[in-house]
């Protein structure tokens, strides 16, 4: 089998705060104004919010995208996206009305200013799943493991907490 043999832009959106599919989809519209196409959607899946699952549950989807942007640029454009929906700066994981994360970008490495893959992409099921709905043949860049496996090595708990809507 070949290894990735079209070097894909994937992102995830999530949201737990208000209305969650309108401010994906708001997301999503706005990602379009910007130039930033999006080739494939998946469904939402809701899970609990990690690491503390008491805050409001989460709605996610992974997209695939199209853009001229280099990462570096693609995620300062997120940054912004975020921003102008309303996410305020909070403490790490606090709810939000939107979050948008580069899970790969064309398979690239990068270390400075932004870690690609994601680095925690592998240990998501909100990223997992969703992904593997748009690309059952994906491959972490890094690990070098398919989504299959990636999948397969999530707990079962982490299985069932999850679900498509």
């Amino acid at each position: 089998m070949s290894e990735n043999p079209v070097k894909s832009i994937y992102l995830g959106i999530g949201s737990n705060l208000g209305n969650k599919k309108r401010n994906i989809e708001n997301t999503k519209s706005n990602l379009l104004k910007n130039n930033i196409n999006i080739l494939e959607c998946s469904s939402y899946y809701e899970s609990l919010s990690w690491p503390n699952p008491k805050n409001p549950k989460f709605l996610n989807i992974v997209v695939k995208i199209k853009t001229h942007l280099t990462p570096l640029k693609l995620i300062k454009k997120c940054k912004e996206i975020e921003t102008r929906l309303g996410r305020k700066k909070r403490p790490k994981n606090s709810p939000r009305i939107c979050d948008i994360d580069i899970i790969d970008f064309k398979n690239q490495r990068m270390e400075n200013g932004l870690i690609l893959p994601h680095p925690r992409m592998h240990t998501r099921n909100f990223v997992l799943l969703p992904l593997f709905e748009i690309n059952k043949d994906w491959k972490h860049p890094v690990l070098k493991l398919n989504i299959k496996k990636l999948i397969s090595s999530l707990s079962s708990s982490d299985i069932r907490s999850i679900k498509q809507i």
